[in-house]
């Protein structure tokens, strides 16, 4: 058996386990079993052998591949996976992308039923380097082009955490430049030198807590976050309830008529070209000083068709 095939059917046995929880070998064997012919894609010269032994030799892999643990529940007679919110968000991503990844490499013939959006490299083949850098507290070095600058600048920074935000990912480090903390985006950064030279790692810095009321990358160093209460008409209610804005969010009112939420954010220019996307599906309610801007803005753009 393949490789694909054997990692496929790792996550064909999590994926039974997140769907029922607390289910019995027979069941795991009788799910592979009407998922042959997936497998088979995989592995066209696939032979389904699933047996106890199997199992066993599959969960010491899963847990080591992908850190996901399998026990057994006697008192339900199954198994189940021992959970956790990291482990679950990390899984969901992971399953997102090979489950695309999959679909893509299934045959020609699939290609004209997909349509991927043309966009430029978003510079993941930085990320493995970087996160040994940051795992590893060393310097690193690189080409920055920011889009507003016709020149590229040598940058030297500490590299902190990566951030993923609207399909790009950021490093998170302070520039040695200024000693600010910085975002920068993988897409504009070239001619990465991971060097040996280390720093030490701000014991107070949690990529989680420094993100946690920023809507994007911005995280302003002088403000407090504000309580903000935005009023959707409900048809793009539905959209705002299936994908939240953010994390703080909270529903207040939901009726056929009006979706009201509160946030709580810093206000800044990512959060405001948000807000200017819904158009008039949304009201901004709170607070005023947010109300102003929004208001100014749209008129702005209204003076530009006069």
């Amino acid at each position: 058996m393949s490789k694909r095939a054997y990692i496929s059917r790792y996550l064909l046995i999590v994926k039974k386990l997140k769907a029922k929880p607390y289910s019995s070998f027979k069941e795991l064997h009788e799910y592979l079993e009407s998922q042959f012919e997936y497998l088979q894609m995989q592995d066209e010269n696939l032979n389904i052998s699933f047996s106890v032994r199997t199992f066993q030799r599959d969960k010491i892999e899963i847990r080591n591949m992908f850190g996901i643990d399998i026990d057994y529940s006697r008192e339900v007679n199954g198994y189940f996976i021992v959970d956790t919110d990291s482990e679950n968000m990390n899984f969901q991503r992971m399953m997102e992308s090979f489950d695309i990844f999959n679909s893509l490499n299934i045959g020609q013939e699939q290609i004209g039923f997909i349509q991927l959006e043309k966009r430029r490299p978003q510079g993941t083949e930085h990320i493995f380097g970087l996160l040994h850098a940051i795992k590893n507290h060393v310097l690193v070095k690189f080409t920055y082009q920011k889009f507003w600058e016709d020149v590229a600048t040598l940058r030297s920074a500490e590299p902190l955490a990566l951030k993923e935000f609207r399909n790009r990912w950021y490093l998170v480090a302070k520039d040695n430049k200024d000693n600010h903390l910085k975002t920068f985006a993988l897409d504009r950064l070239s001619n990465l030198d991971i060097t040996t030279k280390k720093f030490k790692f701000p014991k107070d810095f949690v990529v989680e807590e420094k993100f946690k009321y920023s809507f994007g990358i911005i995280t302003p160093s002088e403000e407090d976050p504000q309580e903000i209460i935005l009023s959707f008409n409900s048809d793009q209610g539905k959209y705002v309830k299936s994908l939240p804005l953010h994390e703080t969010q909270e529903v207040m009112i939901d009726t056929p008529e009006e979706l009201r939420i509160k946030l709580k954010l810093f206000v800044t220019h990512d959060l405001m070209m948000e807000l200017l996307s819904f158009g008039d599906n949304l009201k901004v309610l709170k607070p005023k000083s947010l109300v102003n801007q929004i208001k100014m803005e749209h008129q702005n753009a209204y003076k530009k068709y006069l």
